[in-house]
């Protein structure tokens, strides 16, 4: 005798039963809606408002949110070398909904400063995006007799450890870039820490110190009107804004790239799907001539990675800093 065969009718309820077992027992996250966002985004910034990381996540947050149908909202958690604000994002729900504006130098330098247990790493985020990239310009007071880098590394080598620098901090990326340039350069030179970049260019201009590094915008006034001397720019090409500046190639010192990169970042299992959303819309946004202008004139430059590449260049760089910060032994507490 032959087994009866289910009708049509059961065969579909049957599967539709498997289908919302299997539904049932998957992951919330592993599920991307396709109508993303359903709610406003959240740019978290690991740093105060005014600095480049909170310009870069304001530059997209308006024109993103345009795009996607939802307010994205901009909130700047600074502190603890970026931690607060990371570890924020990466227990955050991973929907896409909550995003990290990411600084290079919280990203691949501050994981190699500390010999604590660290509370992120770089597996607890996506990559979705990097938004601007800008480099530091090497400054000098200007009544310091060095016209050049050139001459400015001759000085150095005539008096050692004679010619101080200032930074933002212990373990900032003026302290690296600093180490990074005694290294390349073999010289030796002072650090003078100082809490931000405020008061380390206020004593600059006061002549307590010789020189320092870092973005551009606050330094191109003092360059202009002769109080500062911009010696030289680490990055690849020469800035539009600093069109007579060198680059540090240039000028001979290939090694000392110190340029800031600044990156959306979203916690580690959100879906592909929102990830290739957040990706495209923000491509497509930075592709616009005012877009790139505005990154001009900051003396930045919109410079767009998409996640495949942002994560490569990111891992390069965590292994690059690492030396950097290896050989130069700077740590922190």
């Amino acid at each position: 005798m032959r087994p009866r065969r289910p009708n049509t009718v059961q065969l579909a309820l049957a599967s539709l039963s498997l289908c919302a077992g299997l539904a049932a027992t998957a992951p919330a996250w592993a599920q991307a809606s396709p109508t993303f966002p359903t709610k406003p985004i959240t740019v978290i910034v690991p740093a105060a408002a005014g600095g480049t990381t909170d310009i870069a996540a304001r530059m997209i947050a308006e024109p993103l949110g345009k795009a996607l149908g939802q307010t994205v909202i901009v909130e700047n958690r600074a502190g603890a070398s970026g931690v607060i604000a990371a570890v924020a994002v990466k227990h955050a729900e991973p929907d896409g909904h909550t995003l990290l504006m990411q600084y290079s130098g919280y990203h691949v330098i501050t994981p190699h400063l500390s010999k604590k247990a660290p509370q992120w790493e770089a597996k607890d985020f996506q990559a979705v995006a990097n938004v601007l990239s800008a480099p530091q310009v090497i400054v000098v007071r200007g009544d310091l007799p060095v016209k050049n880098m050139a001459e400015l590394v001759a000085y150095a080598k005539k008096n050692p450890g004679k010619l101080s620098y200032a930074s933002s901090g212990n373990g900032s990326l003026q302290h690296v870039t600093g180490a990074m340039l005694e290294q390349q350069a073999g010289i030796a030179m002072t650090h003078v820490p100082y809490k931000g970049t405020g008061p380390a260019l206020q004593d600059l201009l006061g002549g307590q110190v010789d020189l320092t590094f870092g973005t551009p915008p606050p330094f191109i006034p003092h360059i202009q009107n002769g109080k500062l001397r911009a010696l030289a720019v680490t990055s690849v090409a020469r800035l539009s804004s600093l069109p007579h500046v060198p680059t540090t190639a240039e000028a001979g010192l290939a090694k000392v790239n110190a340029t800031s990169w600044f990156a959306l970042f979203a916690p580690a299992k959100v879906p592909q799907a929102v990830i290739d959303r957040l990706a495209g819309e923000i491509a497509k946004l930075m592709a616009a001539p005012a877009f790139m202008q505005r990154a001009a004139e900051l003396g930045a430059a919109a410079e767009y990675m998409g996640p495949k590449q942002l994560a490569d260049y990111g891992k390069a760089e965590l292994a690059r800093w690492g030396e950097v910060v290896k050989a130069s032994k700077i740590e922190i507490d």
